[in-house]
């Protein structure tokens, strides 16, 4: 029983996971204009994420665009698109063979073993697609905080952490977590060791053994 609600407590904060992944991957609050030092606070909120840009004015309104060609985007740009659709499809995948391997589930309940193993196999799958989407967003949050420390870079072209950011971390964390406790919901097997055999007993001996 233990295992079992460890089982499922992995699979729900896995699929939590996944689905901020998603979310974030969604979203073009990636990084957002900076307004500190002297930059001049402006009527407008600028974001850039993924796969937009949108300007934000101070009355609610907000415009995007999407960005017009996938050849003119940097190369870092398109890694991390890469890797973010990557984890979510592994999580997808994931989803389907954890989803097997639940011991709430029908399927597979002749082979507990492969049942079992399926478990951890999905947690695996969470592991690798919230890996994923870590590297993703620590490396755009890298290349957003050297650009903003850089005193080449101009005072109104500076962009800090967008909300997208931390979500994809949040979410990158609860995969990796709800893999992690998958893989440890498999119950260790008990060492059987082969039943011990009787000695025969020694007939009582009789003076005709002996000449």
């Amino acid at each position: 029983m233990a295992s079992g609600g460890l089982q499922l407590l992995g699979f729900v904060l896995a699929f939590l996971g996944w689905i901020g992944i998603i979310i974030s991957t969604a979203m073009p609050q990636w990084k957002m204009a900076s307004y500190a030092g002297d930059n001049i606070v402006t009527a407008q909120a600028l974001y850039e994420g993924l796969w937009m840009s949108c300007a934000m004015q101070s009355t609610g309104q907000i415009q995007c665009k999407v960005y017009d060609s996938l050849l003119k985007l940097e190369s870092s740009l398109q890694a991390t698109r890469a890797l973010m659709v990557a984890a979510i499809l592994l999580g997808l995948v994931a989803v389907f063979v954890s989803v097997t391997g639940m011991k709430c589930m029908k399927c597979m309940e002749d082979d507990q073993v492969k049942k079992m193993r399926m478990a951890v196999f999905g947690g695996v799958i969470f592991i690798i697609a919230g890996l994923a989407a870590l590297v993703a967003t620590s490396w755009y949050g890298n290349r957003v905080a050297r650009a903003f420390y850089d005193p080449f870079t101009p005072v109104n072209t500076r962009f800090e952490f967008g909300s997208a950011l931390f979500i994809g971390w949040a979410a990158a964390s609860l995969a990796m977590l709800g893999g992690a406790f998958l893989c440890c919901s498999c119950p260790r097997r008990e060492t059987s060791y082969p039943p011990s055999r009787g000695y025969p007993k020694n007939a009582p001996s009789t003076g005709k053994d002996y000449v």
